[in-house]
């Protein structure tokens, strides 16, 4: 048996009574990100891990061909804002994407906006950007090192020139301008008292809501909402279609429910009144409430109130908003989105089995007709109420993207073709050769689940291929095919299989599929995952330590329980910025809004569930462990990397002499949650996540 030094971790004797029991919390010292023992810990970790992927045999070479394939054009979809056409791409292997802006979609366009300029290794990155109405002025997002903390900047799209106007301590925040041009509503906490932001572990609470006037110091901003009662209650503006009225969102936690508040703004310009006199349309947190637009006093929502669980659009007037009329009722397919366009249609896009369909409707509720479309899904879509056209991007798990235009000029066609706008061209794969089967098997409790299984074409189920399985499972998020260059190559190159299965918590089938996975039902979820792959093995697929399991942030919650809870099962797990401490997630940055899927571990009754599933908590006493490569980045403020540090801590010291399987973790430095990251990281990333499956599962390199 290989013997692993793994470096070592004091503990501190931390212990502490949840409930009526004694937890031990022995590596507490490490959710602090700033003392020196931290750091030299990391620093350890690192010192093991990364020499050790670099000698994974297919690392260079897996990388050297994600770099050759990934290296294609990408581009957004265009969308219009004032008298110009704006549309996102990436030539292939750009840090960041470029903004680019063009006279009409086809013309050729000019540089923007290039967010690589604004550093040398890409970690400064674009978040989210809104135009005035006029379409004269930009406001958007800067973000650092991935943190979640943003800059807000101000931007002329005629001239191109920089506003003296910025926006600190922005966060989970709305960008939303008034009709009179002349300034936006926006979102912001206290500062967070380091400028290292993104670093900090301190609770974001007490968001507020302010307005912001062009030309004026932020000091000056009007506050325009606080909750000084309730510190988790977060908020958002919009603004209506008739640039009359704010509408007020308020939230608290990730459940999808709302209160919706509508106040009116000058009648003549569209600017802010102060004091704002809003009139509490929906005062509960009883359903979600989301507006779509309005015509006059008469607004359209999307909404699952009154048992739709799989969302329905009403309207309602301001001066009878109980009065609830139903527009377009509830399917057997869950409305993901819709929006209104060419003043008088809804373009409403559903998932049915997990693959999306789109059809357009009348706004008084009547079908016009269904758009054909492959299975697949649709990432990304621009049109608005004031657009006669839209455009839309498709997706599979083989094909990287198709963008369609609908031209919709002439009012008195009835019937709408999707044409090509911009195909991507697949770079090193012939399509024909893979095909993607939608399997349906049943979980522990007899629930009929289903996954995506992507492979070459005429495999042979002999147990003996490599297959690597993808899960989430939460916070009503569905997972719809998706196309990535490393999946496909790990199908071609190791003859591998790809799988991403749709688990209960998600939204694949409305609020009682999302509700079979969450609080007490969480456990639902990893029998799900284990389920899929004890089918991928009965079905010939492969074989246990063929098998290798990831999941990102509450995905790496999943592959973390999975693997304590059935070692046996998988031959390696990929844990990326997971949240395993379930005992004390609730009191970093914006975990406290988690409480609402996993349960508040303050609570004896909510404690009871997350203590048989916690992967800090439950990980075995002795081996054999699989494989197991933790991801987290040092300034990822969503889950904090404490919750890696001190899982893989627990993992080593109980797995100690008990298995040979090497359990490792990799800190990425200038690196959050995910978002923004640089193309560069990722390719590096995705090879050292590639490498050491392979190592771990003897998977060989097939040219």
């Amino acid at each position: 048996m290989a013997v692993w030094e793994y470096p070592e971790a004091r503990q501190d004797g931390t212990c502490e009574t949840l409930h009526g029991k004694q937890v031990s919390d022995p590596y507490r010292w490490m959710e602090d990100p700033d003392c020196d023992e931290t750091k030299a810990y990391v620093d350890a970790q690192n010192a093991i891990t990364m020499p050790f992927l670099e000698s994974c045999g297919v690392k260079k070479a897996f990388h050297e061909k994600l770099t050759e394939l990934y290296n294609y054009p990408k581009q957004g979809c265009p969308f219009k804002r004032g008298d110009k056409f704006y549309y996102n791409h990436n030539t292939g292997l750009q840090n960041q994407s470029v903004m680019f802006q063009m006279d009409s979609p086809g013309s050729d366009g000019e540089v923007f906006f290039d967010p690589n300029t604004l550093s040398e290794d890409g970690t400064v990155a674009m978040g989210s950007r809104s135009f005035s109405e006029d379409g004269l002025i930009m406001a958007y997002t800067i973000s650092v090192s991935g943190s979640d903390w943003k800059t807000v900047k101000f931007m002329r799209t005629d001239t191109k020139e920089e506003l003296k106007d910025v926006l600190e301590n922005v966060k989970f925040s709305c960008l939303t301008w008034t009709h009179d041009h002349k300034g936006i509503f926006y979102n912001r906490y206290k500062s967070a008292g380091t400028t290292d932001l993104g670093t900090e572990t301190d609770s974001n609470v007490f968001q507020k809501l302010y307005y912001h006037r062009l030309g004026t110091s932020q000091d000056e901003d009007v506050l325009c909402m606080e909750f000084p009662d309730e510190p988790t209650w977060m908020s958002g503006a919009g603004v209506s279609d008739c640039g009359r009225y704010m509408e007020l969102i308020i939230s608290k936690g990730c459940e999808p429910v709302n209160k919706l508040w509508i106040a009116p703004l000058n009648p003549e310009d569209g600017s802010l009144v102060q004091p704002l006199n809003f009139q509490k349309i929906f005062d509960e947190f009883d359903a979600e409430y989301d507006v779509l637009c309005n015509e006059g006093s008469t607004f359209y929502i999307k909404t699952n109130c009154g048992g739709a669980k799989k969302y329905k659009v009403v309207k309602f007037t301001l001066d009878q908003p109980d009065q609830m009329v139903e527009v377009i009722p509830e399917r057997s397919a869950v409305l993901e989105w819709l929006s209104a366009v060419r003043g008088d249609l809804f373009l409403c896009c559903y998932l049915e089995d997990c693959v999306n369909k789109m059809y357009l409707y009348d706004m008084s509720g009547g079908m016009v007709q269904e758009l054909s479309l492959p299975p697949g899904a649709v990432y990304g879509c621009s049109c608005r109420k004031k657009d006669n056209f839209i455009y839309f991007k498709f997706v599979s798990f083989v094909n990287p993207g198709v963008i369609y235009h609908i031209d919709m000029e002439d009012k008195s066609k009835k019937e709408f073709t999707a044409t090509v706008y911009k195909e991507t061209p697949v770079k090193g794969f012939q399509t024909d050769e893979y095909e993607t089967k939608q399997v349906f098997f049943p979980s522990k409790d007899g629930v009929k689940v289903p996954m995506f299984v992507t492979c070459k074409k005429g495999l042979v189920l002999d147990g003996s291929h490599p297959v690597l399985m993808y899960g989430y499972g939460g916070f009503n998020i569905s997972l719809s095919p998706s196309y990535s260059v490393s999946k496909m190559m790990f199908v071609k190159y190791f003859n591998g299989v790809y799988v991403s299965v749709n688990l209960r918590g998600g939204g694949e089938y409305g609020d009682e599929w999302h509700h079979g996975g969450s609080l007490a039902n969480k456990q639902n979820v990893f029998n799900d995952f284990i389920s899929a792959g004890e089918e991928l093995i009965k079905l010939g697929y492969t074989s246990p330590n063929k098998l290798a399991i990831e999941g990102g942030s509450n995905g790496g919650l999943l592959v973390a329980a999975c693997a304590n809870q059935r070692p046996d099962l998988f031959g390696a797990v990929i844990c990326e910025v997971g949240v395993l401490d379930m005992y004390r997630f609730h009191k970093f940055t914006i975990g406290h809004a988690w409480c609402t899927e996993f349960g508040n571990p303050d609570t004896a009754e909510d404690f009871s569930w997350m203590e048989k599933y916690s992967p800090l908590h439950t990980v075995p006493e002795t081996g054999p462990y699989p494989s197991t490569l933790l991801m987290t980045g040092d300034h990822d403020d969503r889950v904090v990397p404490l919750h890696s540090l001190k899982f893989i801590a627990t993992l080593q010291r109980k797995m100690a002499g008990h298995t040979e399987n090497p359990l490792l973790i990799r800190v990425d430095t200038k690196s959050g949650h995910g978002a923004g990251k640089p193309t560069a990281k990722r390719l590096e990333e995705v090879s050292d996540v590639m490498a050491f499956i392979a190592k771990q599962m003897d998977c060989k390199w097939m040219e």
